[in-house]
């Protein structure tokens, strides 16, 4: 079984905890996400220099409130 943590303000939290977490723009489920390729938003090119918009991230619904974080604060364990 694989474990996907993520470090929300500070804190790391095992995603598969909470039955209703949500991830990426199809809103799966964590280990769902990651089985089908784990997609992030990531463009080819950058429309504009210097602005944190154009960095890459996904989006995360977890125990009721929405985050935005760059991938590096993902991490998958397996058991």
């Amino acid at each position: 079984m694989k474990n996907i943590y993520a470090c929300l303000v500070g804190n790391w939290v095992n995603l598969c905890d909470d039955p209703n977490c949500k991830m990426g723009s199809n809103l799966s489920s964590p280990q769902i996400w990651w089985e089908e390729n784990a997609i992030i938003w990531s463009p080819f090119t950058k429309g504009e220099e210097h602005t944190m918009y154009q960095q890459d991230y996904i989006n995360i619904y977890y125990s009721g409130v929405e985050y935005r974080i760059h991938p590096m604060f993902i991490q998958i364990v397996s058991n």
